[in-house]
Formats: C-alpha cells, sequence, structure tokens
C-alpha cells in the first residue's frame, strides 16, 4: 500500500465525462469491474460513471456511507479506527477499500471520506481534507487532498481528482 502525502487540486470538469468514457472502455475491454464507497461525495462518482453509456458493463455498484455506523457495517470499518483516527482518515478510507472490494467483487475500487463543509472543519482537518483510496488488483493508493472552495467545490475536485488518479493507474 502506498500512502501519497498532500495534494492541493483545482481539477477542471471538463475532462473528468472524458477520462470516465475512457476508463470504462479499457475496464470493458479487459472485462473488469469496479466499485465505489463515497463518503463526503455522496455519489456524485458513481453518477459520473452512470452518465456514461456502457457503465453497466464495468460498475457492479457502488455505496454511499455517510455515517460512521453505516461504514462500520456495511464496510466493515473497524469502530477502533474511526474511534482512534475518524471517518476522514487514511486507515478508515483503506478499510472502506477493503469492504467495498469484498462487497461487490470488483477488480477496482474508489473510496472517499473527507470534509466539504462549510462546517466540520478543525485545525488538523480544515474544510477541504479528503482522503481518497484507489484500489487495483496490483496497488492500493490512498491520497492525502486539501481542497479549496465551497462543499459543491471540494465535491467537484474529490471526483475529478479521483477518476485522473485511476486513470493514471490504469496506466501502469
Amino acid at each position: 500500500m502506498s500512502i501519497r502525502g498532500y495534494f492541493w487540486y483545482n481539477a477542471p470538469m471538463e475532462n473528468t465525462r472524458k477520462l470516465t468514457q475512457k476508463i470504462i472502455a479499457k475496464l470493458t475491454e479487459n472485462k473488469q469491474t469496479i466499485t465505489f464507497a463515497e463518503s463526503c461525495t455522496g455519489g456524485r462518482i458513481a453518477a459520473e460513471f452512470t452518465a456514461v453509456s456502457g457503465a453497466s458493463n464495468v460498475l457492479n455498484g457502488a455505496c454511499i456511507t455517510y455515517s460512521n455506523e453505516i461504514k462500520h457495517q456495511w464496510l466493515g470499518v473497524e469502530k477502533k479506527v474511526l474511534e482512534t483516527f475518524g471517518a476522514v482518515s487514511r486507515e478508515c478510507v483503506s478499510q472502506m477499500l477493503d469492504g467495498i472490494i469484498h462487497m461487490a467483487e470488483a477488480d477496482y475500487a474508489i473510496a472517499v471520506s473527507g470534509i466539504a463543509g462549510p462546517t466540520g472543519g478543525t485545525k488538523f482537518k480544515p474544510v477541504g481534507t479528503v482522503y481518497i483510496g484507489i484500489l487495483t488488483p496490483k496497488y492500493k493508493e490512498i491520497y492525502h487532498c486539501l481542497f479549496d472552495g465551497d462543499r459543491e467545490a471540494v465535491q467537484q475536485q474529490s471526483v475529478a481528482f479521483a477518476i485522473e488518479k485511476l486513470d493514471l493507474l490504469l496506466k501502469i
């Protein structure tokens, strides 16, 4: 597993749809599947994929696991992880990835947990703090991001970042 440091990012959403189409085509060609466990993005990654014709060839399903209790019940995130590190942590996102990949029996997974704002931030985890994890057959990457802007901007940047990183990992 690789843990990446902070990313400051301001992604244009125009590229996101094209990358999503490309990812769906590649996964379809390889007969592979994908799944998502989303918290602060509230299903926006799944929506980005289902907006593209052909998504049904690769998308096994997705979960919006907004509350800690649902992260625990559905994805198996340990209560100790949630109590010690919080839902907005690499440890939580790592377990979200493991839980959703097992639940959906997919080849690839994306998990996201963060603070979209405008409330909920702290000194150590300000608004815009988002952990994004990607699990592939070869890699588990977790990125610690700090996005700028209002709630919608943080959510959009999270979606764009996750899709761009998945595209890069598919090339490896």
